[in-house]
């Protein structure tokens, strides 16, 4: 075995790291190729798309952007979150191509954002909310998935909301299923699933991938019950395209319609579909930095930005868009994914497998492909995680349960929405609580008040600061005290000369100490950020 000598240079480094976590990647990247191929398949179908077009956003999903973003274990490609917003564009724009305008356009649009440093949005996501989306995550794929281990939901677009397009919702459907479901596929389902459990504890036989020992038993079991009375349906296997020739691959592609630009339709899709897919993405990479084992942090900036590249790439040659995908991600993890690798080769295996092995891509059951989901949905959901944030307070855990119920029950935005205004409320709480501290003296007859503002006094401190100004006795000395404010906000220092100007009618006097008229807002160091995203 090879190992790391100090006196390598700079490049023999890059590639004992590549070597070393090829190891990895190659494997995790065919666990994701297995588990996004039908995932882009049945996106397109449920946007009202081509089936090409959600292979050809993977498959730029994976190498174009993992090639642009600064994360390591984030996998793009079509986003169920997205399918409602692209089958009414396809609709109201009237025809495919003006859409794909609006998908070149979004991905200006999210340049853009990019660019002027919004993606900083993502740091502001309380973390009781993005465990609590993981944890609802987890649970969807497993009640997602039951469907199709069960062998009757051929519906296999990954659709996180509650509600589906098939008129039923997550529970109705794997009561369904359990009604009237496939003997091939459970049997298929649980061995894999049996063997994605046992198979990792003996080290020596791991050197396979569980997953891809899960995939080849389910193509064997696809050929075994051929012969039998249960036999699987064509409805219940991987179904993608096949060409027969380079020639015709490219004939699968569809150029945008550039004489719409002055259509404001299109302007107007285009931004619903930058703005959804940009906040998508920046819950999705936040998600994903949490479960990385080596806890790297993913620069929001820069991943608008390849996020941007890959929308434009796809838009011109026919593809939907795309977004960061927890699913697929974490997908990516639970196989041992290292680095951004993992995602390229995906992608690469998604055009290759397209070009030369469609056949056999076709033989693989869907259930095989849903057990895997189970287990990956089990790790992100697991209950060591509730005690875990039961035991950090009810500040955390009260939105962490909230917002995975949110999630369950309506989708992805909404929940982590939910989850957000119930953090806030606990934020405003605890502003309430600890905005200021005060000192109380008597000198004779008369109290004296000293309320000692903290560093940063924000909008959020004003009620808390307006009632105990208000619950002053009268006759009372009151001294406010701004040495150590660093910065306080408007609201807060007209509420303070109000005060001031108003307390008179009690008896009381009020003492201004080293409060200012005004402060301008502390500044963010953007060359330092700059300057580590460039090392």
């Amino acid at each position: 075995m090879q190992k790391f000598n100090p006196a390598f240079s700079g490049s023999d480094v890059k590639k004992y790291i590549l070597k070393k976590n090829l190891k990895k990647d190659l494997p995790a990247s065919i666990v994701v190729f297995l588990v996004a191929l039908p995932l882009c398949l049945g996106i397109a179908l449920a946007s009202g798309a081509p089936l090409f077009a959600g292979l050809i956003t993977g498959i730029i999903g994976g190498i174009v952007v993992a090639s642009f973003s600064g994360s390591q274990l984030s996998v793009s490609g079509p986003a169920a979150g997205l399918t409602v917003i692209v089958l009414g564009a396809i609709t109201s724009l009237g025809n495919y191509q003006t859409f794909l305008l609006a998908v070149v356009l979004a991905g200006v649009f999210q340049l853009i954002l990019g660019l002027v440093k919004a993606g900083t949005i993502g740091n502001y996501f309380p973390s009781s909310v993005i465990e609590g989306m993981l944890a609802a995550i987890g649970l969807i794929l497993i009640l997602k998935q039951l469907p199709h281990a069960l062998g009757v939901d051929t519906d296999f677009t990954g659709d996180e909301g509650f509600f589906q397009q098939d008129h039923e919702n997550t529970f109705s459907a794997i009561t369904a299923a359990l009604s009237h479901f496939s003997l091939a596929a459970v049997v298929i389902s649980l061995l894999s699933i049996a063997i994605l459990i046992i198979w990792p504890k003996f080290p020596k036989l791991a050197v396979v991938p569980a997953p891809l020992l899960v995939v080849t038993l389910g193509v064997l079991g696809t050929l075994l019950f051929a012969g039998t009375d249960h036999p699987l349906r064509a409805d219940q296997m991987v179904k993608i395209p096949v060409v027969s020739g380079f020639g015709e691959f490219l004939g699968l592609f569809t150029l945008p319609d550039f004489s719409q630009l002055a259509n404001k339709n299109v302007y107007i899709v285009a931004l619903t579909i930058a703005i959804v897919a940009s906040l998508e993405t920046l819950l999705s990479i936040e998600a994903v930095d949490k479960i990385d084992p080596i806890k790297r942090v993913t620069p929001t900036n820069r991943e608008l930005i390849a996020q941007g590249i890959g929308n434009i790439t796809s838009g011109m040659v026919g593809g939907l868009p795309m977004t960061s995908v927890i699913v697929r991600s974490s997908a990516n993890v639970n196989a041992g994914g290292r680095t951004k690798m993992s995602a390229i080769f995906h992608g690469t295996w998604l055009l290759l497998s397209l070009l030369f092995i469609p056949g056999l891509i076709n033989m693989i059951p869907l259930s095989c492909l849903a057990a895997i989901l189970l287990v990956t949905g089990y790790k992100l959901t697991r209950i060591g995680l509730f005690k875990h944030m039961y035991h950090k307070g009810w500040d955390q855990f009260v939105p962490f349960v909230i917002t995975v119920v949110a999630v369950l029950f309506t989708d992805l935005l909404k929940g982590v929405a939910v989850g957000m205004l119930v953090s806030v409320f606990y934020l405003l709480r605890t502003n309430m609580r600890n905005p200021f501290f005060y000192r109380i003296s008597n000198e004779g007859d008369k109290k004296n008040i000293r309320i000692k503002l903290a560093e940063e006094v924000s909008f959020l401190n004003k009620a808390a600061i307006q009632v105990v100004l208000t619950n002053i006795p009268k006759e009372t000395n009151v001294i406010i005290d701004g040495s150590n404010a660093r910065y306080i906000d408007p609201d807060v220092l007209e509420t303070i000369y109000n005060y001031k100007h108003n307390a008179y009618t009690k008896g009381i006097i009020v003492t201004l100490e080293n409060i200012q008229k005004h402060y301008s807002v502390p500044k963010l160091n953007i060359k330092v950020e700059e300057d580590i995203n460039k090392i």
